[in-house]
């Protein structure tokens, strides 16, 4: 099995000169002017996605980076717009990761279990209330979720039922319009907090979960024994990078 792929995460950082990223890199001629922007962008992705959207405000992500709130309105004109700008780059490394997924897959269901890797790497720390403080909050940014959605992951997951018919691996008589459409809306259920409450549910459980009962039912006979062999070896890598803790 090719493996997952890792992305690179945001180390929390605590406040004053061996511990603020800025301390000693902010001497550098350039470097606050050149990277700012940025810095703000994945300072907020990393409060958003850890608190939710609505609970963190202008003044939370100005503390966290140490700045003023006047830095941050000098790159955003207020919170929608920053909003806007997370999401933006968010979906773009989601889309990137689809692609290296598909890459790096063996075949259909090789794909789905590099990419349920992925969810469990995303979704470990994910707060299951940012969709919602999204769509109640910030229209623009949900809008654009909404398009990547129903355009991009609509497709990616049309490609895979078809790859996986092609190899026989998934049954041929399945309805691919119908059943691309229930794949979709069934990955947004755990983000649905009166379904799944998050201190009940484990959104990156319950979506693996979903997942692969969602591809057992596609699979051939073929498919089923492929199934068993990557949930074997997913389950000897657990143990694995459990050994090595």
């Amino acid at each position: 099995m090719k493996g997952g792929f890792k992305r690179v995460k945001t180390v929390e950082k605590k406040d004053g000169n061996f511990g603020n990223d800025i301390s000693f890199l902010s001497f550098a001629p350039g470097y606050r002017k050149m990277d700012q922007k940025q810095r703000i962008l994945l300072k907020s992705e990393e409060l958003f996605m850890r608190y939710g959207i609505r609970s963190v405000s202008m003044d939370d992500i100005a503390n966290q980076l140490g700045v003023s709130k006047k830095t941050l309105y000098q790159y955003f004109a207020d919170k929608d717009e920053l909003v806007d700008g997370v999401v933006e780059g968010r979906i773009k490394e989601l889309q990137m990761d689809c692609i290296r997924c598909r890459e790096a897959a063996d075949d259909a269901i090789h794909e789905i279990f590099i990419t349920m890797e992925r969810i469990m790497e995303e979704f470990s720390n994910l707060n299951p209330t940012v969709l919602y403080d999204m769509e109640k909050f910030h229209f623009r940014a949900y809008r654009r979720f909404k398009e990547h959605k129903d355009k991009f992951l609509l497709q990616v997951i049309r490609n895979n039922l078809e790859w996986g018919i092609k190899d026989e691996l998934y049954r041929h008589d399945i309805n691919i319009d119908v059943l691309c459409k229930f794949r979709l809306e069934s990955m947004m259920i755990p983000f649905n907090i009166t379904v799944f409450p998050p201190g009940k549910y484990n959104l990156a459980v319950t979506s693996e979960l979903i997942i692969e009962n969602f591809t057992y039912g596609l699979a051939t006979v073929k498919g089923h024994k492929l199934i068993q062999k990557y949930n074997q070896q997913r389950q000897k890598n657990l143990i694995q990078d459990e050994n090595r803790k």
